[in-house]
């Protein structure tokens, strides 16, 4: 067997062994997540979604609350973990909530008095919007 030949079966081998793991080049692993957060994605959540939603949390009412990238400020929980208040962190549960809010009275945590208004308060929130806004709050804590 030649060199050239033994190393075209090696490429080969590893490639294939890539292809089965998922893995895409960003180290190890690194495509199985990516793989799976795709797929375990909801049903209109797309890479053009979540960027859209990205820019209305974050340069909007949304941000004020909760923080840059939704990591947590005074008035607002962080939404960039797996620990949710109210709901379970579902998306259907995301829109809903974006889209009543959450009373005084309703709030979980006694560090936090503020009320989360529906439709983000004066921004009043179009569905489209709300649902652009869920989706990028759905991929913080399920990257």
């Amino acid at each position: 067997m030649r060199v050239p030949s033994v190393l075209l079966v090696v490429a080969t081998l590893a490639v294939a062994a890539c292809a089965r793991s998922g893995a895409t080049g960003g180290g190890v692993g690194t495509g199985v997540t990516a793989v799976a957060a795709a797929v375990s994605r909801p049903a209109g959540v797309t890479d053009s979604t979540i960027a859209l939603g990205a820019q209305l949390f974050n340069g909007g009412n949304c941000r004020n609350c909760h923080g840059p990238e939704g990591v947590g400020a005074r008035n607002g929980p962080s939404l960039a973990d797996k620990t949710w208040l109210h709901i379970s962190g579902n998306y259907d549960e995301i829109v809903r909530v974006i889209t009543t809010g959450i009373t005084a009275p309703q709030i979980k945590d006694s560090t936090r008095t503020r009320a989360m208004r529906g439709r983000g308060g004066p921004a009043n929130l179009t569905d489209e919007q709300i649902k652009v806004i869920a989706a990028y709050v759905w991929t913080l804590s399920n990257r």
